[in-house]
């Protein structure tokens, strides 16, 4: 029988998706998990996904690296922000982090009820793809989105696994067919290129970090795969 995969365009709308004994890919291209891919291939012990600052904070208080951001600007009180070069430091290995952000770890803590959760991003994008090739769960693919909206980083990566997927997973829904349909145009000139038209990209770029958003749009510079084992994610 063939598995099936969903793709979920935001937090939002997770709760109308059944958890139980599913595989759950979490996704925030921009940049979330593109910094805990970052950081745990450069050697940080755990890093521990929270909802709110007040707990990055008593984090903080016991010994961890607090990282994290709010509308994309880097919390005044906290060691980093959201960069994957802050997550790529040398002095970092062996650390455990602490982190909170807008969009990707509130996508994070609405996954809790899944079997399995992994981080993705395209930094570890046939890692994840490989993944889920040997398991035998359904799957869900959870961007994590933009203050509880799509966006278009989110969704192309999905639609990327999909395409990838199409001969083990069976998909049916509209955001599947639409994310399908993003990857196929990101082609056309570069993924790089089509994802700095998203709104999200602007606002960052905004704030002089087009060095991450490149970054962030890489396939494949690490072959590890983060997952959430307790509270924490860790490199399995």
């Amino acid at each position: 029988m063939s598995r099936n995969v969903t793709v979920c365009l935001t937090p939002e709308l997770i709760h109308l998706e059944d958890l139980s004994g599913k595989l759950v890919i979490v996704v925030d291209i921009f940049r979330a998990t593109s910094c805990m891919v970052a950081g745990m291939a450069s050697g940080i012990q755990s890093i521990t996904p929270v909802a709110t600052v007040e707990e990055c904070l008593t984090l903080k208080s016991n010994g961890y690296i607090s990282a994290g951001e709010r509308g994309g600007v880097k919390i005044p009180e906290f060691h980093l922000g959201n960069s994957p070069f802050d997550y790529m430091q040398p002095s970092l290995k062996g650390k455990k982090i602490a982190t909170t952000t807008t969009n990707g770890t509130l996508a994070i803590k609405k996954s809790a009820e899944a079997d399995e959760i992994v981080i993705g991003s395209f930094l570890n994008f046939s890692s994840v793809k490989d993944h889920i090739k040997s398991s035998d769960k359904d799957v869900i693919i959870h961007c994590a989105g933009w203050k509880g909206s799509f966006n278009l980083e989110d969704t192309t990566f999905a639609g990327g696994l999909l395409k990838e997927l199409s001969k083990e997973l069976s998909f049916q829904s509209d955001a599947s067919f639409m994310a399908c349909q993003l990857w196929e145009k990101s082609k056309e000139g570069g993924l790089y290129n089509f994802l700095m038209k998203s709104a999200h990209a602007n606002r960052l770029a905004g704030m002089g970090i087009e060095k991450d958003l490149a970054y962030c749009c890489q396939l494949d510079e690490f072959n590890i795969l983060p997952k959430i084992v307790g509270e924490d994610i860790i490199t399995c």
